[in-house]
């Protein structure tokens, strides 16, 4: 669908439909397309650009980020990073989880909350299935999305937004909504991953909401809940949304409470759970490509617009404007549900893939990817069929928006070592600084410089330093071990002694593939000639991989 390679068919939900896709850097993305109603509305349109605008400047730890969105295809759309976890209401099946845990959880999302509020978002739909637990923390995703539905002529005419059952007493009450709607929320998810128990009771949906719209008058009974968690639930739940404690308050008191550093999330899980979101994560590595589609666009179509200044072509990365869409509940990155496979909504028959694949991601159905020509844009206004795979030894565009790969290396030695190449800058220091959790940290060996955050066109960066999911380092251009530091010998070696495209967390924090003294090198998206020597490994505590003291010296043609 455009420039997005479709992989599987995650879900639908109250407000669209999610597919598994990846960005063009091949990172995992989830992909949700806006349902029709909604999508037809001006106003809802209007409010979506507002919010997910908003979302896209919410950085921080535990947070799942917005990557890219559009509003004038047919129907709206945005693309959040992909976390292979394991929601939490989907968790919580296993049991309730044990009391350290809860509040290692609570912590995690008050302080991914400060990040939302402190960007000028609140959530307004904070429940277990926006909650993801990965292997390395749990995550807070769908910040700020439904108020854009709250605005719309659907909610006017009597529409419900938002899960009743997690609703503040203000938000269930038809009121204003603050950040500290989303503290109430969190005691809510407190309470019920501790012991699998509502503190409102159990009901209907809508009963559930007036009991919590009056709270004012009648307290929640607390007396069944464990009394190291009941002070953070009375806080949480006050009726008072200014008795609530700020995320920051909260994080603290649950560090205290669970004896564990803010990123120490090593065995913070039931084995159960730690199992199946292992699981999830070898299975979303290992999923395949899909096939190239061969068949044209549409005609009249025109490519979505994506960030300011770019102009997207197809097959250049994640803006797409899929033209259909399906009804019922939000679906969340990691949140893999089973899907039907025939009636109306149900994906597209696909080709066959690996069934324990499938069972592990938990999708029935692949989606095949069908209607679009992949091709990459040239200056000359021609095009190849692009594969999306980090294969190819030269990469298909510079920096400078050239197309056809970089000049070929010399053959043969030259006398003087240099290889054709002459000398731009030598010996740079530069630092290359591991990520924060689940973060990204992009690397242009050209400058040399280091743009953290997420970067949808991810052509210009040799490497990306990827906090998510253990990933570690990331190599865009064919990476290889030089022994000596002349160009020929780096040539040489970025051809002879190429490392894997991902060398993951524990390689690093051991020094298994990369250490004090090696000299790295590749031929940069730009056509030059690369080396990065590691002169210095220093651990850096908030993302257990370490931080590269680095001396760069680059080599242009001529």
């Amino acid at each position: 669908m455009a420039g997005y390679r479709l992989l599987a068919r995650l879900g639908e939900g109250g407000m669209g439909s999610v597919y598994l896709t990846r960005t063009r850097g091949n990172q995992p993305a989830a992909l949700k397309v806006i349902r029709r109603e909604f999508g037809q509305d001006p106003d809802f349109r209007s409010r979506f650009e507002q919010e997910v605008r908003a979302a896209r400047r919410v950085q921080g730890y535990h947070i799942v980020s917005v990557l890219d969105h559009d509003t004038s295809g047919e129907l709206p759309w945005l693309a959040t990073a992909f976390i292979p976890g394991l929601p939490l209401d989907e968790a919580l099946r296993y049991g309730p989880l044990p009391l350290p845990a809860v509040f290692q959880l609570i912590g995690a999302a008050a302080t991914a909350l400060g990040s939302v509020h402190a960007a000028g978002v609140v959530h307004r739909d904070l429940k277990p299935s926006n909650v993801l637990l990965g292997s390395q923390g749990p995550y807070v995703i769908d910040f700020g999305i439904a108020r854009a539905a709250d605005a719309t002529q659907l909610t006017r005419s009597g529409g419900f937004i938002g899960t009743p059952q997690y609703m503040s007493p203000e938000h269930a009450g038809g009121e204003q909504v603050t950040p500290a709607a989303d503290l109430f929320s969190l005691g809510l998810i407190a309470a019920v991953a501790a012991t699998g128990r509502h503190p409102y009771g159990d009901g209907a949906a809508i009963t559930v909401a007036a009991r919590i719209a009056n709270t004012a008058q009648v307290a929640p009974d607390l007396t069944g809940y464990p009394d190291a968690l009941r002070p953070l639930l009375t806080r949480c739940l006050a009726a008072d949304p200014q008795q609530r404690p700020a995320p920051a308050e909260l994080a603290e008191l649950c560090r205290a409470a669970s004896g564990r550093g803010p990123r120490d999330f090593d065995d913070w899980l039931p084995t159960p759970v730690a199992a199946e979101i292992a699981r999830r994560e070898r299975a979303a590595e290992e999923l395949p490509d899909p096939q190239p589609a061969t068949t044209p666009p549409p005609p009249g179509y025109t490519p979505t617009q994506g960030p300011a200044g770019h102009a997207p072509t197809w097959g250049t990365g994640p803006h797409a404007a899929p033209t259909q869409g399906a009804t019922g509940p939000v679906p969340t990155p990691g949140h893999l549900h089973a899907m039907p496979t025939t009636g109306p909504g149900a994906p597209a028959a696909g080709p066959r893939r690996n069934p324990a694949l499938r069972a592990a991601l938990g999708v029935v159905a692949l989606i095949a990817v069908a209607g679009i020509t992949w091709t990459v844009a040239r200056s000359d206004g021609s095009g190849d069929q692009a594969t999306g795979r980090h294969d190819s030894p030269t990469p298909a565009h510079g920096k400078d928006g050239s197309s056809g790969p970089p000049p070929t290396p010399s053959a043969s030695p030259t006398p003087d070592g240099n290889a054709g190449y002459q000398v731009a800058f030598k010996d740079r220091p530069f630092a290359l600084r591991a990520p924060s959790e689940a973060g990204f940290n992009y690397i242009d060996l050209d400058v040399p410089k280091s743009v953290p955050g997420t970067q949808i066109d991810e052509s210009p960066y040799e490497i990306t330093y990827n906090g998510v999911s253990g990933i570690g380092l990331e190599f865009h251009t064919p990476m290889g071990r030089s022994t000596g530091r002349t160009a020929q010998a780096c040539l040489d070696g970025s051809h002879s002694d190429v490392l894997p495209d991902k060398v993951r967390r524990e390689e690093l924090d051991k020094g298994q593939t990369i250490h004090v003294g090696t000299l790295l090198c590749t031929e940069t998206t730009d056509g030059n000639l690369a080396m990065i020597e590691i002169t210095g490994m220093s651990p850096n505590h908030q993302s257990n991989m370490p931080d590269f003291a680095t001396k760069v010296t680059l080599w242009k043609k001529g």
